[in-house]
């Protein structure tokens, strides 16, 4: 496994870097394996990343037919709601390019929590059969609390070793959950960490100076076995650590 933090200057600067990587990733795992396997995140940074993708050169560089899209977690809502990551990808980015229907693979949210996460777990054994999914590339945020995905901290999934996808209620929320595992997380080739703004630097400073993975971190326990895991981060979630502000990167 290697690790790697970068740190952009701001959020555009952060947001076009992680588009450059994400499309190189895809390029390379076509070239290889005939095909890309994406796990997508919700959030405001990663919707940044999707919009652009569907601009061009980015849109004309990616062969959207060889390309399959999953999503990490979902909330247990309809496709429509603003709550769906589901709509988040497809608002800004389906609705932009021309990708077969039968290439995405959405969480469906408006199912009962337990059915839509035994649904998503038949599903991922079709398209990748027998054995733990490996996905070419997964994109990630992170919480103030330092959870990813949906995997809260005091929740059931972050203790999940045997199942690929997880219903999980969620009690500062007083919400379900659908969430990929950690086995399914740490098994993927190529993870990103998408985290920009000042409210995540303590999160991100804590992190940082963790020296061991603990589940009261989620986020500290994403570890690929055999990929790369990228920090994506803007100075302003660095602030408490880089404090020039300019353009950084280096292992840890």
């Amino acid at each position: 496994m290697n690790k790697h933090i970068h740190v952009y200057p701001n959020k555009d600067k952060l947001v076009a870097a992680t588009t450059e990587r994400m499309v190189g990733s895809i390029e390379q795992a076509i070239q290889q394996n005939g095909l890309c396997n994406i796990a997508l995140s919700g959030g405001n940074t990663p919707g940044g990343v999707f919009s652009l993708l569907a601009t061009n050169p980015y849109r004309d560089r990616v062969d959207w037919g060889r390309l399959h899209l999953f999503w990490g977690d979902e909330r247990m809502v309809s496709p429509e709601h603003q709550d769906s990551n589901f709509r988040l990808v497809k608002e800004t980015l389906l609705d932009h390019i021309n990708m077969p229907d039968e290439n995405v693979h959405r969480m469906r949210g408006e199912n009962a929590p337990e059915l839509a996460s035994e649904e998503y777990a038949a599903l991922l054994d079709i398209h990748f059969g027998a054995g733990l999914p490996c996905f070419d590339l997964m994109l990630l945020g992170l919480g103030e609390d330092g959870h990813t995905a949906s995997l809260f901290p005091g929740t059931d999934a972050v203790e999940e070793r045997e199942k690929h996808v997880v219903a999980v209620f969620v009690p500062k929320l007083s919400a379900w959950r659908v969430t990929l595992t950690l086995p399914v997380l740490n098994a993927a080739r190529n993870v990103f960490f998408l985290v920009s703004g000042k409210s995540k630097a303590e999160m991100v400073q804590c992190i940082m100076s963790n020296k061991q993975p603990t589940k009261e971190i989620p986020a500290t326990m994403v570890n690929p076995q055999n990929g790369d895991l990228r920090w994506m981060l803007d100075s302003d979630a660095m602030v408490l650590i880089n404090k020039n502000g300019r353009e950084v990167m280096f292992p840890f």
